[in-house]
């Protein structure tokens, strides 16, 4: 047999999907340099084998490449994993209702039990939410928060003792207290329009220590190693400040116990101050600063205040304030002037059209020149605007937001509409570089499989046909 060059590692009788129509499926591959060398026969394979070369028998398992999710708040998420109760697939109310039970028992003081994220209602066989008063049964004297997408929260008797919402205590500016007839806090908390009023609530839970922090960022990177996950875009989020709340991921870095790569996005935390915050960071980084394993990659997702559009499709589209162009505007061009790559929450096309306004005017005074940028969601953006980010170098990262909502969009803006969100096809014919990810913790789960079988196969979770949608391969 003559040998083609040494390869480092040889997979044998395995399954390998290597999405090429005229091969699909493949029973050995040869590896050198971190790159596929053979993908084939176990003969075609064993051509690369030498001496030193590393052979593994799958024994009929399939092996996939490590995946990467493009939208991920990961590090946010890893200080709290070890506190949060996950309803991924529980397939009913009953069982949630159980499971929440058996974690307020082992709860200690003052913790809450905490729901955050990975379920939808539509999931359950009863098709509906657990009720305030079979939650007060489950947990009488734990405070418990349950969080529901990006529309309400339901908190028990003993939470909202906790947090002190009373009679007396108003409505927060985009969300509502609801009351019963005699104006007491029932334990619903609803997002109107946007969501800040349930992540406030959740910031007054308590933290966990340093080392448990720590202890609880391992484990959450070993349940996404688990799923097949090695990479992360970071995406920032609420309430996730730098360089405070980067000082668990750092330390894990220093010490050389990450088991996932992260690059981190930078998202701005003071409505109002949003430039100020960039002005100091952008003295204080630069982009791809770090090593492979964590490194800074820009600006995002929030750039300012004004311009989130938020996606609670339980509400009417939010109109963005009269005077986000003259706030984006400003940080746009403090950072193609400092060539930080950037990222964009937006998830209609409306506010898509407002935003690109911005940045095609930025763009005439300091060309973007290859800078990277991206929109993070785009559910309805049109093939207009998908033109107008192709003319610019931008991209798109898209996320499965649509299996935990879906039958809200469908419902509030019709079925023909629900086969082209997000439009994943235009996207890739028309050529713009497009990104899958998750957006977990805090609405979606982090199982990176949920958002795979999502798009290829147009289903959500909740078990809602999406009505023929176009994927593509």
């Amino acid at each position: 047999m003559v040998t083609l060059g040494k390869a480092e590692l040889i997979l044998t009788h395995g399954k390998f999907h290597t999405v090429d129509r005229s091969n699909p499926v493949a029973e050995a591959v040869a590896i050198r340099d971190g790159k596929f060398v053979a993908v084939g026969t176990l003969a075609e394979a064993m051509e690369y084998h030498c001496d030193g070369t590393k052979v593994i028998d799958l024994k009929g398992h399939t092996a996939v490449p490590g995946l990467n999710d493009s939208h991920l708040h990961l590090i946010r998420g890893g200080l709290n994993y070890n506190l949060e109760l996950r309803w991924e697939g529980v397939p009913s109310v009953a069982d949630a209702l159980r499971m929440l039970k058996e974690q307020a028992l082992r709860t200690p003081s003052p913790q809450w039990v905490r729901v955050v994220g990975g379920w939808t209602e539509f999931q359950f066989a009863e098709r509906r939410m657990p009720t305030l008063d079979e939650i007060n049964e489950a947990a009488p004297d734990t405070p418990v928060f349950v969080l529901h997408l990006y529309d309400r929260a339901l908190l028990n008797r003993a939470a909202l003792k906790v947090v002190g919402y009373t009679k007396e205590t108003p409505n927060p500016p985009g969300g509502e207290i609801q009351r019963d007839s005699n104006g007491n806090p029932t334990g619903l908390l609803i997002a109107r329009p946007n969501a800040m009023i349930l992540y406030a609530t959740l910031a007054k839970g308590p933290k966990l220590p340093l080392e448990q922090q720590i202890n609880s960022t391992r484990q959450f990177m070993r349940e996404l190693n688990r799923l097949g996950l090695t990479s992360a875009i970071d995406a920032g989020g609420g309430f996730q400040n730098y360089p405070g709340d980067y000082e668990v991921i750092a330390e894990l870095h220093q010490k050389k116990q990450m088991t996932l790569r992260i690059a981190y996005n930078l998202f701005t935390q003071r409505p109002g101050h949003e430039l100020e915050d960039f002005e100091k960071w952008t003295d204080m980084l630069t982009p791809g600063q770090g090593s492979d394993y964590f490194r800074h990659n820009g600006a995002g997702e929030m750039l300012v205040f004004s311009a989130a559009d938020f996606e609670d499709f339980l509400e009417p589209r939010p109109d963005l304030a009269p005077g986000m162009e003259d706030e984006l505007e400003r940080v746009v061009r403090h950072l193609v002037e400092h060539r930080w790559p950037f990222r964009l929450h937006a998830t209609y096309d409306e506010s898509i059209s407002r935003m690109l306004d911005v940045f095609e005017k930025v763009n005439r005074d300091i060309p973007f020149n290859g800078l990277h940028w991206f929109f993070d969601h785009a559910e309805t953006v049109t093939q207009r605007n998908i033109d107008r980010i192709k003319e610019l170098g931008g991209g798109i990262a898209v996320q499965h937001r649509m299996a935990f909502q879906g039958e809200y969009f469908a419902e509030r803006y019709g079925i023909e509409a629900t086969r082209h969100t997000p439009p994943v096809q235009k996207m890739l014919e028309t050529g713009v570089p497009v990104g899958l990810g998750t957006d977990a913790t805090r609405v979606a789960s982090y199982n990176p499989w949920t958002a795979l079988y999502w798009l290829v196969s147009g289903r959500t979770v909740g078990g809602m046909q999406m009505y023929g949608r176009q994927c593509p391969p």
